[in-house]
């Protein structure tokens, strides 16, 4: 992005998982479509917030997600966003892709007992 198109509702958005990659992305624009824009493909799936192939962990700063209803309480306290709907509101670190992922899933059959 150029220095004539960034705005002051512009946030650098860094990858923290892909080689510490920075992109930049509007305050009305999803992280996903910044991602792709800047040439990192992630995964996706239902592109409007109700699946959770998307999601990836917030590690600092805040979003708004409107209409992302797949993420449960457990997952939200956990950091996680969808990529898909999230828009920055600050600028952010994010850990992203199905290697951020280790607790999005819980396994409801697996012993409470048993840690990893």
């Amino acid at each position: 992005m150029t220095a004539e198109s960034k705005t002051k509702d512009t946030h650098r958005i860094e990858l923290r998982n892909r080689s510490g990659a920075v992109i930049e992305c509007r305050g009305d624009e999803p992280i996903y479509d910044a991602c792709l824009r800047e040439g990192h493909q992630l995964p996706i799936a239902c592109a409007y917030g109700g699946c959770i192939t998307c999601a990836a962990r917030l590690i600092e700063g805040k979003v708004r997600q409107p209409g992302g209803t797949a993420l449960n309480k457990r997952q939200s306290q956990a950091g996680y966003i969808l990529l898909c709907v999230a828009q920055p509101k600050t600028d952010c670190l994010l850990e992203v892709g199905v290697e951020s992922h280790d607790d999005l899933y819980q396994n409801p059959f697996a012993s409470p007992s048993r840690k990893r």
